[in-house]
């Protein structure tokens, strides 16, 4: 059977990336917690999974019609079969960010230290990305049966720092990627530090953060909760200007950049970062969220 796959121009496939990104943006920022738990049930009882359920609940909001318009289905089929996923709770609280580090709640400034919580079915960006050989760009969201929480550091009462299974996800490859002597740029709740910390082929951890509020929040609560803190040192610095002034002196073998919030305020930091990878021929270099970044280069 013909999906639409093969008939649809590559124009067609970007309109089509443009529309879901459109309606999940939407959805995310206002309202992620639209899908409940008696809705889900009542489509699941009738054998279908959790994601399937979620999606169709998801795509009548959007005003697709699945049924009877074969855009609308194409679009489903091509897209939301791909792109929702329930969540193990019990996977992530074994994470050993979660298992071993406690964060209190306090406010040191403008900066909060806190727990914040995911409704059960509440969605959110989980991992990056994901390319498909035809181009098509399929975010990937996550859900959680349960309540869910996780730590954060609020700006001015926003969220701007967490440890969230998309951070969990989106940092697995840095991770086991890292070696030596280490630089990385942006310290938030200190997760990145504290799992490449724990790995025996890691020397040495160089963090550049120009923030002082979190910088200290992290000092004072968290970093002595790291089983090998002595391999940490914390210079704060504006990360673009240590990387003109000092990234090429410091003959680091790994360097890991996570100085922004989401793709959207990414791209240019990112492409400006880029620009110094040349001063460091035997450094490798990686950035969060990277994958999801070209996506829109």
């Amino acid at each position: 059977m013909n999906t639409g796959e093969e008939m649809k121009p590559n124009g067609g496939v970007k309109e089509d990336n443009y529309k879901v990104f459109a309606l999940l943006s939407n959805y995310l920022n206002k309202a992620p917690d639209f899908v409940d738990r008696e809705e889900i049930n009542e489509i699941v009882q009738y054998g279908v999974s959790y994601e399937h359920a979620f999606a169709v609940i998801l795509a009548a909001a959007f005003g697709l019609d699945i049924v009877d318009k074969m855009d609308d289905k194409n679009l489903f089929n091509n897209y939301f079969n791909g792109m929702f996923f329930k969540l193990d709770e019990k996977e992530y609280c074994e994470n050993p960010y979660y298992k071993n580090i406690k964060i209190p709640t306090l406010k040191i400034g403008n900066s909060e230290l806190k727990y914040e919580k995911y409704k059960p079915f509440e969605g959110f960006v989980c991992n990056d990305i994901v390319k498909t050989k035809e181009g098509r760009q399929i975010p990937q969201i996550g859900f959680f049966e349960t309540e869910f929480e996780y730590p954060a550091i609020l700006e001015n009462e926003r969220i701007w720092m967490t440890v969230t299974p998309n951070e969990i996800e989106t940092m697995k490859e840095p991770i086991e990627q890292a070696f030596g002597n280490v630089l990385t740029y942006g310290l938030g709740l200190g997760y990145y530090t504290y799992m490449i910390s724990e790995k025996e082929n890691v020397d040495s951890i160089t963090v550049v953060e120009m923030n002082e509020d979190v910088i200290n929040l992290f000092q004072t609560y968290i970093l002595p909760q790291f089983k090998n803190h002595q391999k940490i040192k914390i210079i704060k610095a504006n990360a673009f200007e240590y990387a003109q002034k000092s990234m090429a002196k410091g003959q680091f073998d790994f360097v890991f950049t996570d100085l922004w919030h989401d793709v959207s305020d990414g791209i240019d930091m990112y492409l400006k970062m880029k620009l110094f990878e040349k001063r460091c021929p035997n450094t490798i270099f990686t950035y969060w969220i990277e994958k999801s970044i070209k996506c829109y280069l």
